[in-house]
C-alpha cells in the first residue's frame, strides 16, 4: 500500500474558484476516490460556490455545497503534481518537475443550470481523462 504521500495530487485552478475548479475537484474525489489528492484554489476567490454548479452537480448525486472557494498559494502549488487552470487566464506559479495543463472551458458565472450542463459533463470527460493518466486504476 502506497504512503498517502507518495499519492499524485492535481490542483485546479480558477480566478474565483467557484465553478468550474470546484466541478472538477468533486468529479475527480468522486471518480478517483482516495488514489488522487484534490485541491482546488482561485487567486481572487468568490464568496460562495456558483449556485448553478451546486445545482449541477447535484443532479449526478455529487453534493459541493458545503465547498468553499479557497485563496491560491504559493505552497498549492509547490505541493501539487499537476496543475490544471480552467481556460480562466488565471495566472500560476510555474515550478520545474509540475505538468502544467489548461482546460478550455466555458465560464458558467451568471449562466442558468441548463448553460452549464454541458460545462459539467465536458469536466467530467476531462476529468476521467486525466485519471486514466496519473492513476490509472
Amino acid at each position: 500500500m502506497a504512503e498517502s504521500s507518495d499519492k499524485p495530487s492535481v490542483l485546479f485552478v480558477c480566478v474565483h474558484n467557484a465553478g468550474r475548479s470546484q466541478m472538477a475537484a468533486a468529479w475527480l474525489a468522486h471518480l478517483a476516490g482516495d488514489r488522487i489528492e484534490v485541491r482546488s484554489a482561485g487567486s481572487a476567490p468568490a464568496d460562495s460556490v456558483n449556485p448553478a454548479a451546486v445545482a449541477a452537480m447535484a443532479e449526478v448525486g455529487i453534493d459541493i455545497s458545503a465547498e468553499v472557494p479557497e485563496v491560491l498559494t504559493v505552497d498549492t502549488v509547490r505541493s501539487s503534481d499537476v496543475v490544471i487552470t480552467m481556460g480562466c487566464g488565471d495566472a500560476c506559479p510555474v515550478f520545474p518537475g509540475k505538468r502544467y495543463l489548461d482546460w478550455k472551458l466555458d465560464d458558467p458565472a451568471g449562466l442558468g443550470i441548463d448553460a452549464v450542463r454541458p460545462i459539467r459533463d465536458e469536466i467530467r470527460s476531462l476529468v476521467e481523462e486525466l485519471i486514466a493518466e496519473v492513476a490509472p486504476a
